[in-house]
């Protein structure tokens, strides 16, 4: 029995790079598909491929563990994400399927390797993340609405401002000290919150408020000095991952919004500024970039996440161990900082850089939708929200390869976090409601010319005149 488990777990490693490389493919060649026909049968594929990859990891965990617990969480997930899948084609026809697919994708990868990791807790930590999920949808599936319908969201930039920078004053004051840095808020004793996850999503919004009522000199000051407040206060509370995020957002924005690369360089010589600034006066960051330069100087101590996170890396190889077959519980907080590392130690390097591509395709989902979009605002959000999705992917898995400092982020939907993932979910949302708005201008620019060349064909058929007394015919 005992060879067969092991023969099981050998062939899903194979099994389940396959039906990644295969998803991941389907990801870029539905864009050479013509046919609305060809790419549903693109994304039936692709929902084909999350299904079973699902159903062989958690075989895999089921006949490592014998824990019957496992059983009712895999029916819970394949009947959450069949219902997301046809919620969301129902309900929003008009909706970007493969961003859809995409979440889904990202979330089962999530599911499967926050289960693992929680094995030896009760599976705690991904039951607590399933319910999370589940309201993210519930809000997920009513948010289109309200930026298809609600026009008053594009004039209340002042508004996000002042509840941005209140809630990032709050983390300072009232929040608790987690790792060197100021992150959550606890509510009783009962729930803690991120408030920074989701005052990304505000700051986008005013800073696309700002720089959409125009690009002149005043706004764009004005613009940037909303944009230091809010980077300034996260830094002074430590939490740089999420400050690098804001900043590297606004300049993106600004020169979008300007064309203007002076002013992009004169953000980036003022932000290397900055940063050697708050090098020497804060020790919390002189400590990360020590540990960052050499951790194995201090191994056991400092050095030890960022050590054990390229042991991992290192053990997975391209193929991986199998799952339960290694040993990414050592990493610390790898359920959150280090889940690259995990899954790139269990699944394989070929199965995280496909991870990786997944990641890209919903970053150029975002811009595509954005190029595309004629309301200002909305496209600055839309290239906001994508900006700010693409650094925090490249945050997370930079630092677990050593590639920069750790900041300590998420991998938005796919690591333990109830305000990562919730407000992941928001932004696939607004961003799904934003490409029903260029659908929705698209179909109306479509019945416009349809009305045009009626007019222009009854009138070509029927001229001024045609049968009546004295008329040209």
């Amino acid at each position: 029995m005992t060879n067969l488990i092991n023969l099981v777990v050998q062939v899903s490693r194979y099994l389940m790079i396959v039906l990644m490389v295969i998803y991941t493919l389907q990801s870029y060649t539905v864009f050479r598909r013509t046919s609305v026909q060809a790419k549903e049968y693109v994304f039936i594929r692709q929902n084909v491929s999350m299904f079973f990859l699902h159903f062989i990891a958690f075989l895999v965990m089921f006949l490592k563990k014998m824990d019957m617990t496992l059983v009712i969480l895999y029916g819970a997930e394949v009947i959450y994400l069949a219902a997301t899948l046809i919620l969301f084609k129902n309900l929003y026809p008009k909706a970007s399927k493969l961003l859809i697919n995409n979440m889904c994708m990202l979330l089962t990868v999530g599911f499967i390797m926050v289960t693992r990791l929680s094995a030896d807790h009760s599976y705690n930590q991904v039951i607590k993340q399933f319910k999370i999920v589940i309201v993210g949808t519930v809000l997920a599936l009513i948010i289109p609405v309200i930026i298809r319908k609600l026009l008053v969201i594009t004039k209340m930039t002042w508004a996000y401002s002042f509840v941005g920078i209140g809630l990032l004053g709050l983390v300072f004051v009232a929040a608790r000290v987690t790792n060197g840095a100021k992150l959550s808020l606890n509510i009783g004793n009962f729930f803690t919150f991120q408030p920074s996850e989701f005052v990304k999503i505000i700051f986008v919004f005013a800073v696309a408020g700002l720089l959409a009522e125009g690009k002149d000199f005043k706004r764009v000051v004005i613009a940037t000095g909303l944009a230091a407040v809010h980077v300034l206060i996260l830094v002074i509370s430590t939490d740089l991952g999420s400050a690098l995020i804001f900043f590297v957002t606004y300049l993106v924005m600004l020169f979008v919004a300007t064309r203007n690369p002076f002013l992009v360089l004169a953000g980036v010589i003022s932000g290397a500024l900055a940063s050697v600034a708050a090098y020497f006066l804060f020790s919390h960051i002189r400590v990360r970039i020590a540990i960052w330069r050499d951790p194995f100087a201090d191994y056991a101590g400092g050095g030890y996440q960022i050590c054990q996170s390229l042991f991992s890396i290192g053990a997975g190889g391209w193929f991986g161990t199998g799952l339960h077959q290694g040993s990414p519980e050592a990493i610390p907080y790898v359920e959150q900082d280090m889940m690259f590392s995990a899954i790139t130690e269990e699944l394989g390097g070929i199965f995280s850089i496909c991870l990786l591509f997944v990641c890209m395709s919903c970053f150029i989902m975002f811009i595509n939708i954005s190029m595309k979009l004629t309301n200002r605002f909305y496209r600055l959000v839309a290239l906001g929200l994508g900006t700010t999705y693409a650094v925090q992917v490249f945050l997370t898995v930079g630092g677990g390869m050593k590639l920069i400092p750790l900041t300590g982020v998420t991998l938005p939907l796919v690591s333990y976090g109830g305000s990562s993932v919730l407000s992941t979910l928001i932004m696939f949302a607004i961003v799904q409601g934003l490409y029903m708005l260029r659908r929705d201008e698209e179909d109306k620019d479509e019945e416009e010319r349809f009305k045009k060349f009626q007019q222009q064909y009854q009138g070509s058929r029927n001229p001024v005149g045609y049968g009546k007394p004295g008329g040209q015919y």
